[in-house]
């Protein structure tokens, strides 16, 4: 067997995984980053969004350049984009520059993403297919968690915020050698061009990049009492529309929309979608909690995540192995990977203001198992529905321009929370807390015979508790609003489990189903 194919592959991993700790890691140091630069909060937000835009742009991008460039070259440039704009970053003069290379970055990133799955497509035989959509999985639940560990060793132990952006130059570094070393050069194909789909491509960019930015900055800029907001819905609102029609009739399409008609590439595109905006329950949204609740740093948050990522180098492979016998039905396998997650989350909805890492070390055992077996089954029905490889860069522009508009779905579902059930709890107990306040101190009726000086001080110790007071309800109402997090996470893998029942059918492992056409 030629193994420099899978050398490659390893090279192109190694460049997606670096794409998606520039994300994760900067988001997670984002305090850092912005108290290094002096940036205030509101301008500091865009250096996290930027870089989302730009690869949810990116990811529709990526497969149809591959083929029209070769897979081979294309790789290198995105990789080459990526090195040379880190670079750039930490010697930024000004947040414009900084925000400019941001979302080349992001745009970097996201044409280097889709290359994965495209060759894991391409390179691997039928045989070991399934251990390459494992492969492909460690993307989504290796990365988003190994990078609150890489946070914490720049900035807690390193104690250099530049180390957040450089240190995606060795891995990209490494992934170079051995892309241009394991990918087959292929013959270009320069006929494409004069069909690209332009309308398409402008479409793309103005749906995504307002829809993101609506869905990140939404809950900063007061939603529809915005102006900007406003005209960002609308752009989405003609552009998405028009993108469809578009996208169907084009005879070189960038999206081939009518794979959607497939039940299993439909369920697949539907369930990384919800998995994609219910994995921060595994990592970001219990960090999140400990740094409000307990100020903890990432070098003592990272003790939960760093546990759970490596467990998926093993637990990944494991979930392959188990849907590579005819027997297992991958719908059982999702099933049991979702009430896992389910489980978790409701134990994760029990939280109060006393829980720090240790409270949540079973919940995230439950999600470490869970996630991988969601991730690989789903990727096996979808990639299954394949009918030739020249339908392999259609799936993997299909699926991962979905996993792009799902991310920020996520961070807008986390904020609408936050907003609407934090809003309503805090409004209830300052109401209670306000009732009895008044009650408690009512003017009392003095006596003429007893002097003011004998009288108790209750007014003025009630008064100094007060701020202790708003502290205590302030923090209850986020504790509140955690919980109600996890459980709207919840109530989206059983809607997902509902889906599983009835939309997806029975499939079998690529080595059988491949084999026999």
């Amino acid at each position: 067997m030629n193994i420099r194919p899978l050398i490659g592959l390893l090279g192109v991993l190694l460049a997606a995984m670096s794409a998606d700790l520039n994300e994760f890691v900067s988001l997670t140091t984002l305090t850092d980053v912005r108290g290094a630069l002096g940036v205030s909060y509101d301008p500091g937000l865009w250096i996290a969004s930027l870089y989302i835009t730009g690869a949810a742009v990116g990811m529709a991008f990526a497969p149809w350049n591959a083929v029209t460039f070769t897979l081979r070259r294309f790789t290198l440039f995105t990789i080459g984009l990526a090195c040379v704009v880190t670079v750039l970053i930490p010697f930024a003069q000004n947040l414009q520059a900084l925000l400019a290379l941001r979302v080349i970055q992001g745009l970097s990133g996201g044409l280097t993403i889709p290359l994965l799955m495209t060759t894991a497509l391409r390179v691997l035989a039928p045989q070991i297919r399934i251990y390459g959509l494992a492969v492909y999985a460690l993307t989504v639940t290796f990365t988003p968690n190994i990078s609150i560990s890489l946070a914490a060793l720049w900035v807690d132990v390193m104690g250099d915020w530049r180390f957040v952006f450089l240190q995606a130059v060795p891995l990209d570094a490494i992934a170079a050698v051995l892309v241009w070393y394991g990918l087959p050069q292929n013959p270009s194909r320069y006929e494409r061009l004069p069909q690209f789909d332009w309308r398409g491509a402008l479409l793309i960019l103005v749906g995504c990049g307002s829809l993101t930015t609506l869905m990140l900055h939404g809950d900063q800029y007061d939603w529809f009492n915005s102006p900007n907001v406003c005209l960002l819905a609308l752009a989405s609102a003609v552009a998405f529309p028009l993108l469809i029609v578009n996208e169907w009739f084009h005879p070189l399409p960038l999206l081939k929309l009518q794979m959607l008609g497939r039940r299993n590439f439909a369920y697949g595109a539907i369930a990384l979608a919800l998995f994609v905006i219910v994995s921060p329950t595994s990592s970001a949204i219990p960090q999140e909690f400990l740094a409000d609740m307990q100020s903890y740093r990432p070098l003592q948050e990272q003790r939960i995540d760093l546990l759970l990522s490596l467990a998926q180098l093993g637990l990944l492979p494991a979930a392959a192995f188990l849907l590579d016998h005819k027997r297992v039905d991958a719908r059982a396998v999702m099933l049991c990977g979702l009430a896992l997650v389910v489980a978790a989350c409701l134990g994760s909805a029990r939280v109060d203001s006393s829980w720090n890492r240790d409270q949540f070390y079973f919940w995230q055992d439950l999600q470490m198992v869970g996630q991988p077996m969601i991730a690989v089954s789903l990727l096996m029905l979808a990639t299954n529905t394949v009918k030739g490889p020249e339908e392999g860069p259609f799936v993997s522009a299909l699926i991962n321009g979905i996993r792009g508009l799902a991310d920020p779905a996520g961070t807008w579902l986390v904020a609408l929370i936050a907003r609407w059930r934090g809003g309503l709890h805090s409004d209830r107990l300052f109401d209670q807390v306000g009732q009895n306040w008044f009650r408690i101190t009512q003017p009392q009726r003095v006596e003429p015979h007893v002097p003011v000086s004998l009288l108790p001080n209750d007014h003025a110790g009630a008064a100094n508790s007060l701020q202790q007071f708003v502290h205590m309800i302030a923090q209850q109402a986020s504790v509140m609003t955690y919980a109600d997090t996890f459980l709207v996470m919840a109530a989206l893998c059983v809607a997902l489990i509902l889906v599983t029942f009835v939309l997806p059918v029975r499939t079998y492992p690529p080595r059988i189903v491949f084999a026999s056409r």
